[in-house]
């Protein structure tokens, strides 16, 4: 059996694995929410959301490290040799853990400052504000901390482990929300306390099973001076990279803060979760595949990394809008059934996050080229020095008095630049055509797209804002996506490969139910 077809094999299996785990982790989620925002309040719920943001805003430093201990652990795994993986397994673990001490150092200082001088924090409050702080600058420095064995995880491919701990971190959050209705405290300060608890025990599950199943992850810690070098260098361009996302994400948030408040933040939770939860089911598949990515560049093979790119960004996408499109045209009456109450905002917040969370999932693939080569500086230079400036134009807009939803809008116009100008980046570093993305992503993604809306809008416009409204439009915009990604998004190839797998599973199915 050819290579292709037993990596094609593994990425479907571990990407089934993980929509089994998403559809029950993003119903859990989005009842937890819910449970989550009643018990706490809407000044609560936004507290936590932006003290644990200011917290957040310091993953700039994780994200780089997961991105360069993702890299280098899965390249080594690409090249068969164990020796090196060890030796990289083992750098990493220093690396994190001397950061880990000086982040916590730098936050206790500057979050604490900040939060006490810069914040709006509603009156009254501060106290348990700080002890959501501390909590979260804990987790924090102990998931940095942790961030190579849940490399390795994703690396091995080992996709099973990975869902059972969301399940499980899904189940833990289930009792969270009845131990709030009972809580003896304050309950901010004990939500953050379960939080903690149940982050702390997943942590210590992930490192269990590293130990037990991988050899690199076993032995004495030693430290190699080389690996260093490189994992720092390559850490270095991909923190000056991921600055970008943390300002755009975190900083937003803070902006947010400053200029309307915690219940406008509370409205920008509630928006991120449901574009977290859809986003889920990309996430899936850009894990199944990315390992992928890295291993044909490491072992050579250039033509199948260049079409795992080009697939992994059209089908991102075509998933993506699958999930997207209803909760976009019918977001008003989604989020009033949902909720309770609804705070201001919330419904613009969250119709703009899925559609910058379209843009954004069509890039992943992408990126895990680009840092396949390990050679980040000039991709970090020209994408930074784009990405970064949604912030600053974010903050003139609300400063001359511009909506909340502003930062939405500009951080699309961002992206879909970032998008153009990363195709092109794509061509220098990994050989990938222009002209090959632009025929095999752009063209079938504006084309799906452009014919698959069209219905369902026209259904929700001249129906009555009913619930037969809500489940028709939803019926019908799955099923428009779905043919017009099959029939127009896709190669005749790859909408035979579909079909086929389509009809053997129905054989399966009908197999297993036959008396």
């Amino acid at each position: 059996m050819g290579t292709n077809v037993v990596d094609n094999k593994r990425i479907a299996k571990n990407t089934i694995i993980l929509y089994i785990r998403t559809l029950f982790v993003m119903f859990v989620s989005l009842f937890t929410s819910r449970i989550i925002l009643e018990e706490l309040g809407v000044e609560n719920y936004g507290i936590s959301n932006v003290v644990g943001g200011l917290v957040g805003m310091f993953s700039v430093i994780s994200a780089s490290l997961t991105s360069a201990s993702s890299r280098f652990i899965t390249f080594e795994i690409g090249r068969g040799d164990k020796g090196a993986l060890r030796k990289t397994f083992s750098t990493s673990i220093i690396i994190q853990a001397s950061l880990a001490i000086i982040v916590f150092v730098v936050c206790e200082l500057i979050g604490t400052w900040f939060l006490e001088t810069q914040m709006q924090i509603p009156q009254g409050r501060m106290y348990a504000a700080k002890w959501v702080l501390q909590f979260s600058i804990i987790s924090f420095c102990i998931g940095l901390i942790t961030i190579p064995f849940g490399a390795c995880i994703i690396a091995h491919e080992r996709m099973s482990i990975y869902a059972y701990l969301s399940i499980f971190n899904s189940l833990m959050n289930l009792a969270i929300c009845y131990l709030l209705t009972i809580s003896p405290i304050d309950r901010l300060i004990f939500y953050s306390i379960l939080g903690f608890l149940v982050n702390q025990t997943t942590t210590i599950i992930n490192i269990v099973y590293c130990k037990r199943n991988f050899d690199e992850s076993r032995g004495k810690i030693t430290f190699d001076k080389e690996i260093f070098k490189k994992m720092v260098g390559f850490s270095g361009w991909s923190f000056y990279n991921n600055t970008t996302y943390i300002l755009n994400n975190q900083g937003i948030n803070m902006l947010i803060n400053i200029f309307f408040g915690v219940a406008v933040n509370a409205a920008r939770g509630i928006a991120t979760q449901v574009e977290n939860a859809v986003h889920q089911f990309v996430n899936n598949f850009t894990i199944a595949i990315n390992p992928q990515i890295t291993k044909s560049y490491a072992s050579g093979d250039l033509e199948s990394m260049h079409q795992l790119v080009c697939r992994g960004a059209k089908f991102s996408y075509f998933i993506m809008l699958i999930m997207a499109l209803p909760i976009i045209i019918e977001a008003e009456q989604i989020l009033n059934i949902w909720l309770i109450n609804v705070p201001q905002y919330t419904i613009i917040f969250t119709q703009l996050a899925l559609v910058m969370g379209m843009c954004d999932c069509i890039g992943s693939s992408g990126y895990t080229a680009c840092i396949a080569t390990g050679n980040l500086k000039r991709y970090s230079i020209i994408i930074t020095s784009i990405g970064i400036m949604e912030f600053p134009i974010a903050w003139l807009f609300f400063a001359m008095g511009a909506l909340p939803e502003y930062a939405y809008y500009t951080y699309i116009a961002v992206k879909i630049t970032v998008l153009i100008v990363r195709m092109f980046l794509l061509e220098s570093m990994v050989g990938l055509k222009v002209s090959m993305y632009s025929r095999e992503v752009f063209v079938p993604i504006i084309l799906t797209t452009t014919v698959a809306i069209i219905i369902p809008t026209l259904l929700s416009n001249y129906m009555e804002q009913t619930i037969l409204r809500l489940f028709a439009v939803a019926a019908v915009s799955i099923i428009s996506v779905s043919l017009c990604a099959l029939y127009i998004g896709m190669t005749k190839n790859e909408r035979c490969v579909i079909i086929s797998k389509a009809k053997n599973l129905t054989l399966k199915f009908k197999h297993r139910i036959k008396p």
